[in-house]
């Protein structure tokens, strides 16, 4: 299933995105693209505070994971824009944290693309500053049945 959602605002993605998290089940994997300050970070954000998550949320560029387990579900939050080569996922754990009974969240996720699970949620996010400085496309393609 696609779906499109347009936001003209950083709370609209916060609120969507957390609508999302209140929605998520156990195993779910999110992937997140998009360039650089189309919103990936505010999404995760929204989404966490959707699972109930009360730590302060931010990309974690430098540790490639950071472990929320303070909301109804653990969230997982991977950001891979670092990776040079998938083989350094292998280092990370991934394939336990996709396969586990949290969520999964990936920023970056298309440097990563080929490690990703069938059962992805894909968000592509797009900027269109024509638009609007703060105008986001978010492109969802929901495998999951």
């Amino acid at each position: 299933m696609k779906k499109t959602f347009e936001s003209m605002t950083e709370k609209a993605t916060f609120e969507y995105a957390r609508a999302m998290g209140k929605q998520a089940k156990a195993g779910d994997v999110i992937a997140l693209t998009g360039e650089m300050g189309a919103g990936k970070t505010v999404f995760a954000k929204g989404f966490a505070d959707g699972l109930g998550i009360s730590e302060t949320v931010s990309s974690p560029t430098f540790t490639l994971v950071q472990i929320y387990d303070d909301g109804r579900l653990p969230l997982y939050h991977f950001d891979v824009y670092r990776i040079a080569d998938e083989s350094e996922m292998d280092e990370t754990g991934f394939e336990d944290y996709i396969s586990g009974e949290g969520i999964t969240l990936v920023e970056w996720a298309d440097r990563i693309q080929d490690m990703m699970p069938d059962n992805t949620i894909w968000i592509r996010m797009y900027k269109d500053p024509e638009v609007d400085m703060d105008y986001r496309r978010l492109e969802i393609e929901d495998t999951v049945d």
